[in-house]
């Protein structure tokens, strides 16, 4: 099977969005549309969990906290993007990572067994529910390859033009970010100190690289490409 353009998952996920809720209770009875305000926990790690959580709008941050306390942010996701239980466990099965409202978020919350049916209806649907995920697999193991290998400048650089890419709108000056990340966040999305992570941010910022407040963050993408091809050997 071909995979979906563009336009066509834009297509099907604004279809989906603006069906008649009573008819998707009809036809999947668990489905239930929530709005939560920002901080709100969808679901906690170690909870037990038999349900999926196909994002409306708004942006959820999935992380994981280690046994020595320190908290790992795996991913951002966004509308149309269904995090949860993805396994047949009656019993539930238990998170292993955290999903929190980055801002007011609006969601599909589905037990697992009318997801099915509803992906077996929706078989267009399904193949682009396939695709997001392998795309969220693909950042994550990235991610950890730049990690990995890469020094800590390297990480915020790419890591600023992958949430531009997928939150950013146009500005003057390259991209402002749709949602609001303290320093802290950026450093957890990087896996490094929040004091490093500070100093580097504070130097694009006099470099013209970027441009933070207290509420967005403008970021010049080709400055910042620029800078990323300097240091590549």
């Amino acid at each position: 099977m071909q995979s979906i353009t563009y336009d066509a998952k834009s297509r099907l996920i604004n279809e989906f969005f603006e069906c008649d809720t009573n008819q998707l209770q009809k036809d999947y009875p668990s489905i239930l549309e929530i709005n939560v305000p920002k901080k709100t926990f969808l679901y906690r790690q170690g909870d037990r969990c038999s349900n999926l959580f196909w994002i409306k709008s708004g942006i959820v941050k999935l992380s994981h906290l280690t046994e020595q306390g320190g908290e790992i942010t795996i991913d951002l996701v966004k509308r149309g993007d269904v995090i949860g239980c993805f396994q047949n466990n009656f019993a539930g099965q238990k998170m292993e990572e955290t999903a929190q409202a980055l801002s007011e978020v609006n969601y599909y919350r589905i037990a697992y067994s009318d997801f099915k049916v509803m992906m077996s209806h929706q078989t267009e649907l399904a193949w682009y529910v396939i695709e997001e995920m392998y795309g969220r697999k693909q950042r994550v193991e990235r991610k950890l390859r730049t990690i990995l290998t890469q020094p800590v400048e390297i990480r915020v650089i790419t890591t600023l033009l992958e949430l531009a890419e997928m939150f950013g709108i146009r500005c003057t000056h390259g991209y402002t970010l749709e949602i609001h990340l303290t320093q802290q966040e950026v450093a957890d999305l990087v896996g490094a100190n929040r004091s490093v992570v500070s100093t580097i941010l504070n130097d694009f910022r006099n470099r013209g690289m970027l441009d933070y407040t207290r509420d967005q963050i403008c970021i010049n993408d080709a400055a910042l490409v620029d800078c990323y091809r300097f240091q590549q050997p």
